[in-house]
């Protein structure tokens, strides 16, 4: 069973100061066209909310939208998968102390969003 690859959007989108602020729904979008074009075996879950909530999913990228905090949803996604070798991205250190508790690993933004 391939590992599951849990992105906090706007964690990642927040990552870089690229005018994503200006756009949020289209910064989303890019980042789930960015993980969309890895290559691997693991599965991505791009967890999204506010204005970036309503984006599609794409071959090779779930979109999930948080109903209420990113956070909490991650937290859920993360115990839900935690035996298959799941990781979370995000710089988030409150989140990361929260999915650490299920055995998740995390990693930082820049393991899937290179910075220029």
């Amino acid at each position: 069973m391939a590992s599951v690859l849990i992105v906090d959007g706007a964690n990642v989108v927040g990552s870089v100061p690229d005018g994503w602020w200006r756009d949020r729904r289209g910064a989303a979008v890019r980042l789930r066209d960015l993980l969309a074009a890895r290559v691997g075996d693991e599965e991505i879950i791009l967890v999204v909310e506010g204005a970036a909530r309503g984006i599609e999913s794409v071959p090779g990228v779930r979109v999930d939208p948080a109903p209420g905090s990113g956070d909490d949803r991650i937290v859920e996604l993360a115990a839900a998968h935690a035996e298959r070798g799941c990781v979370v991205v995000t710089a988030d250190r409150e989140l990361r102390e929260r999915v650490r508790a299920y055995g998740v690993r995390c990693v930082g933004p820049r393991a899937v969003r290179p910075v220029d």
